[in-house]
Parts: C-alpha cells; structure tokens; sequence
C-alpha cells in the first residue's frame, strides 16, 4: 500500500476556487432509464442498461475522455498480464487511431446501446476467451483471468475522476462520485467481470487502486511501447476543430501534445513507476489547457461535444420522451 500522505494527495484534487454547481437530481423516472419494459434480449438477472439521469450516460460519451484514454492504456499494460496480451495480439503500433475507434464504439455501446451492450459485454468475453500465453518472463497470462480483466474496466472510474479535475468546469462532488462508482460497478456486471473483484466503496477502491499501482504493475515494455505511440500520431481525429486550436499556444507538435497530457494525467506513483519526469511548470501547462477546455465545451453545439454514437442516442431518447409525453396527453 502507497504512503498514506501520497493517497490524500491523489484524492483530494479539488480546486477551492472552481465554482461548485449544484449536483444534478437523479432522476429515477428519466425516459429510458427506469420503468422500461425488458427487451427480450434481457434475462431476468441482467443489469439495468444506461439511460437519462445517468452520470455515465452525461460522460461517457462526451468527447473530453479523449484525453485520457492513453493515460488510461498506460495503466493497463503496466499490468503484465495485459502489457503481455496487448503486446501479443494488438494493433495499436500500426493503426492506433483505427484500434481506438473500434475501442470507442464498443464503450459507447456499453452505456449507450442499450439491451445492445448487454450483447456487447458477452462478445468481449467471448472475444478474449481464446487470449492466451506466457510473456518473456515465463509468466503464464489468459485475457480473462479475474484480476486483469477487473483492472481494465476499473481504471474507469480514476479516469472518469481525473477527466473532471483537469477538463471538467468542476470535479466530482464526493456524493456524485459515490453514484458514478455505483454506476461503474453497474458497467462491471454488464461486462462481466466477477462481482468478488469489486471494491465495496470508493474508499475501499482508492485502497485497491493504490495497491495495485505499487504491487501489481511494473514499468512493463508495452507501456514504454504506447508512450512512445503517443508521439508519432497526430491528434485525434475525434477531437472537433475549437479543441485542437487550444493546442498551439503549448508549442508543441500534435504527438508532443499527445504525450504530454498522457504522461501529465497519470498519477503520481504511476509516473514514478515509470520513471517519467513532470515539473510544477508542466502542471501548470496542463492545468493552463484544461481550464481553456473547459471554458470552450459549454459553448460547442452537442453534435460536437459528443461523440457520434453518444450525440445520436441523446437526440433519440429526448425523441422517445417527447413521444411519450405527447401520448399521455392526447
């Protein structure tokens, strides 16, 4: 376990000088989120899909988790399990973009598919099912052991917390971060991962984050492999034209960009694992950016501050809950 002064530190990200807004009322009656008739497809036992009222559903799809995606990459390879399957059998070398927009498109059906992402939690599995080896070190993995498959969807929630802080017009209240783990466990069951990995709380999951940063991953090769991917693409092609022009005044190329706020979104402990510098003028760069993010995104049309599956899904159920308000009155 991490010294228990670096854990605050890792926790307590909140600027005393970000304007809080209200917390958004959850609202159990929100079309297409509760009291919706099971699809077919859904047994009795299956989780609730994602809907309105969700925080994944307001996340998930909202173009500022482009960010931190390789940040999130990193953290999972350095788990030797999964830097050995991804250094095996992925393509991320040779089509970076193209694997992630596959990877993206499977996410957002998670949240936004709706009876759809309970299929896609059982095609993932079954898709890695046959992911299997021993690394150069003799060590035996399979894709979907219980600890690296678990590790690969928790990252989630560090990565959905770290969003708000650096990109978001404020972070996570701590009741706001209760229901989003919530939610994250609820995305867990739809992919299937086994219920005993589950962190109880957010405590007990900053516990098991910070266990598994100091005992588990390692300065593993296929993570020395992303970062170095991170500097030979250039921006991502989902990012709309208002974000990508916030870039220029860092002075840095489309990779350098890309890799500085990779190596500058990751925590602190994993950045030492790693050996990665980053100095108190790097923060505040980063900082520099992500306050220029956020006060643009409000300003952008949803079309581009979703991404596309995330845009089409909303403009649909505000359709089905103007149908059905439009019933209820006729």
């Amino acid at each position: 376990m991490t010294d228990s002064t670096e854990r605050r530190a890792f926790e307590a990200p909140r600027d005393p000088g970000t304007p809080h807004r209200a917390e958004a009322p959850h609202h159990p009656d929100a079309p297409g989120h509760a009291h919706r008739e099971r699809h077919p497809s859904e047994a009795p036992g299956d989780p609730e899909p994602f809907g309105p009222g969700d925080l994944l559903w307001e996340g998930m799809g909202d173009r500022r988790l482009m960010f931190l995606l390789g940040g999130g990459l990193v953290m999972q390879v350095m788990h030797p399990a999964i830097g050995a399957a991804v250094g095996e059998h992925s393509v991320y070398r040779t089509d970076p973009w193209g694997r992630l927009t596959r990877s993206l498109t499977s996410l957002q059906t998670w949240v936004y598919g709706g009876p759809q992402a309970l299929e896609e939690g059982r095609r993932l599995r079954e898709l890695h099912r046959d992911i299997r080896g021993v690394d150069d070190r003799g060590r035996r993995y399979h894709a979907l052991s219980a600890e690296p498959y678990a590790w690969v969807h928790l990252t989630a929630f560090e990565r959905a917390v770290t969003t708000l802080r650096y990109f978001g017009e404020r972070p996570y209240t701590p009741s706001e971060e209760r229901r989003l783990y919530e939610e994250v466990l609820r995305l867990g069951r739809i992919l299937r991962v086994p219920e005993r990995m589950f962190p109880a709380t957010v405590e007990d999951y900053w516990d098991y984050f910070h266990d598994m940063v100091a005992g588990t991953l390692e300065d593993h090769p296929t993570a020395r492999d992303v970062l170095e991917t991170t500097l030979t693409v250039g921006p991502p092609p989902m990012l709309p034209g208002p974000l990508r022009a916030l870039w220029r005044p860092l002075g840095l190329t489309s990779g350098q960009v890309n890799h500085f706020v990779t190596v500058g979104t990751l925590p602190d402990a994993v950045r030492a694992k790693l050996g990665l510098s980053w100095t108190a003028r790097d923060e505040a760069r980063l900082r520099r950016l992500g306050r220029a993010v956020a006060a643009t995104m409000p300003h952008l049309p949803e079309r581009a501050r979703y991404l596309p599956i995330a845009y089409r899904a909303r403009r649909a159920a505000r359709a089905r809950d103007r149908l059905t308000r439009a019933m209820r009155v006729a």
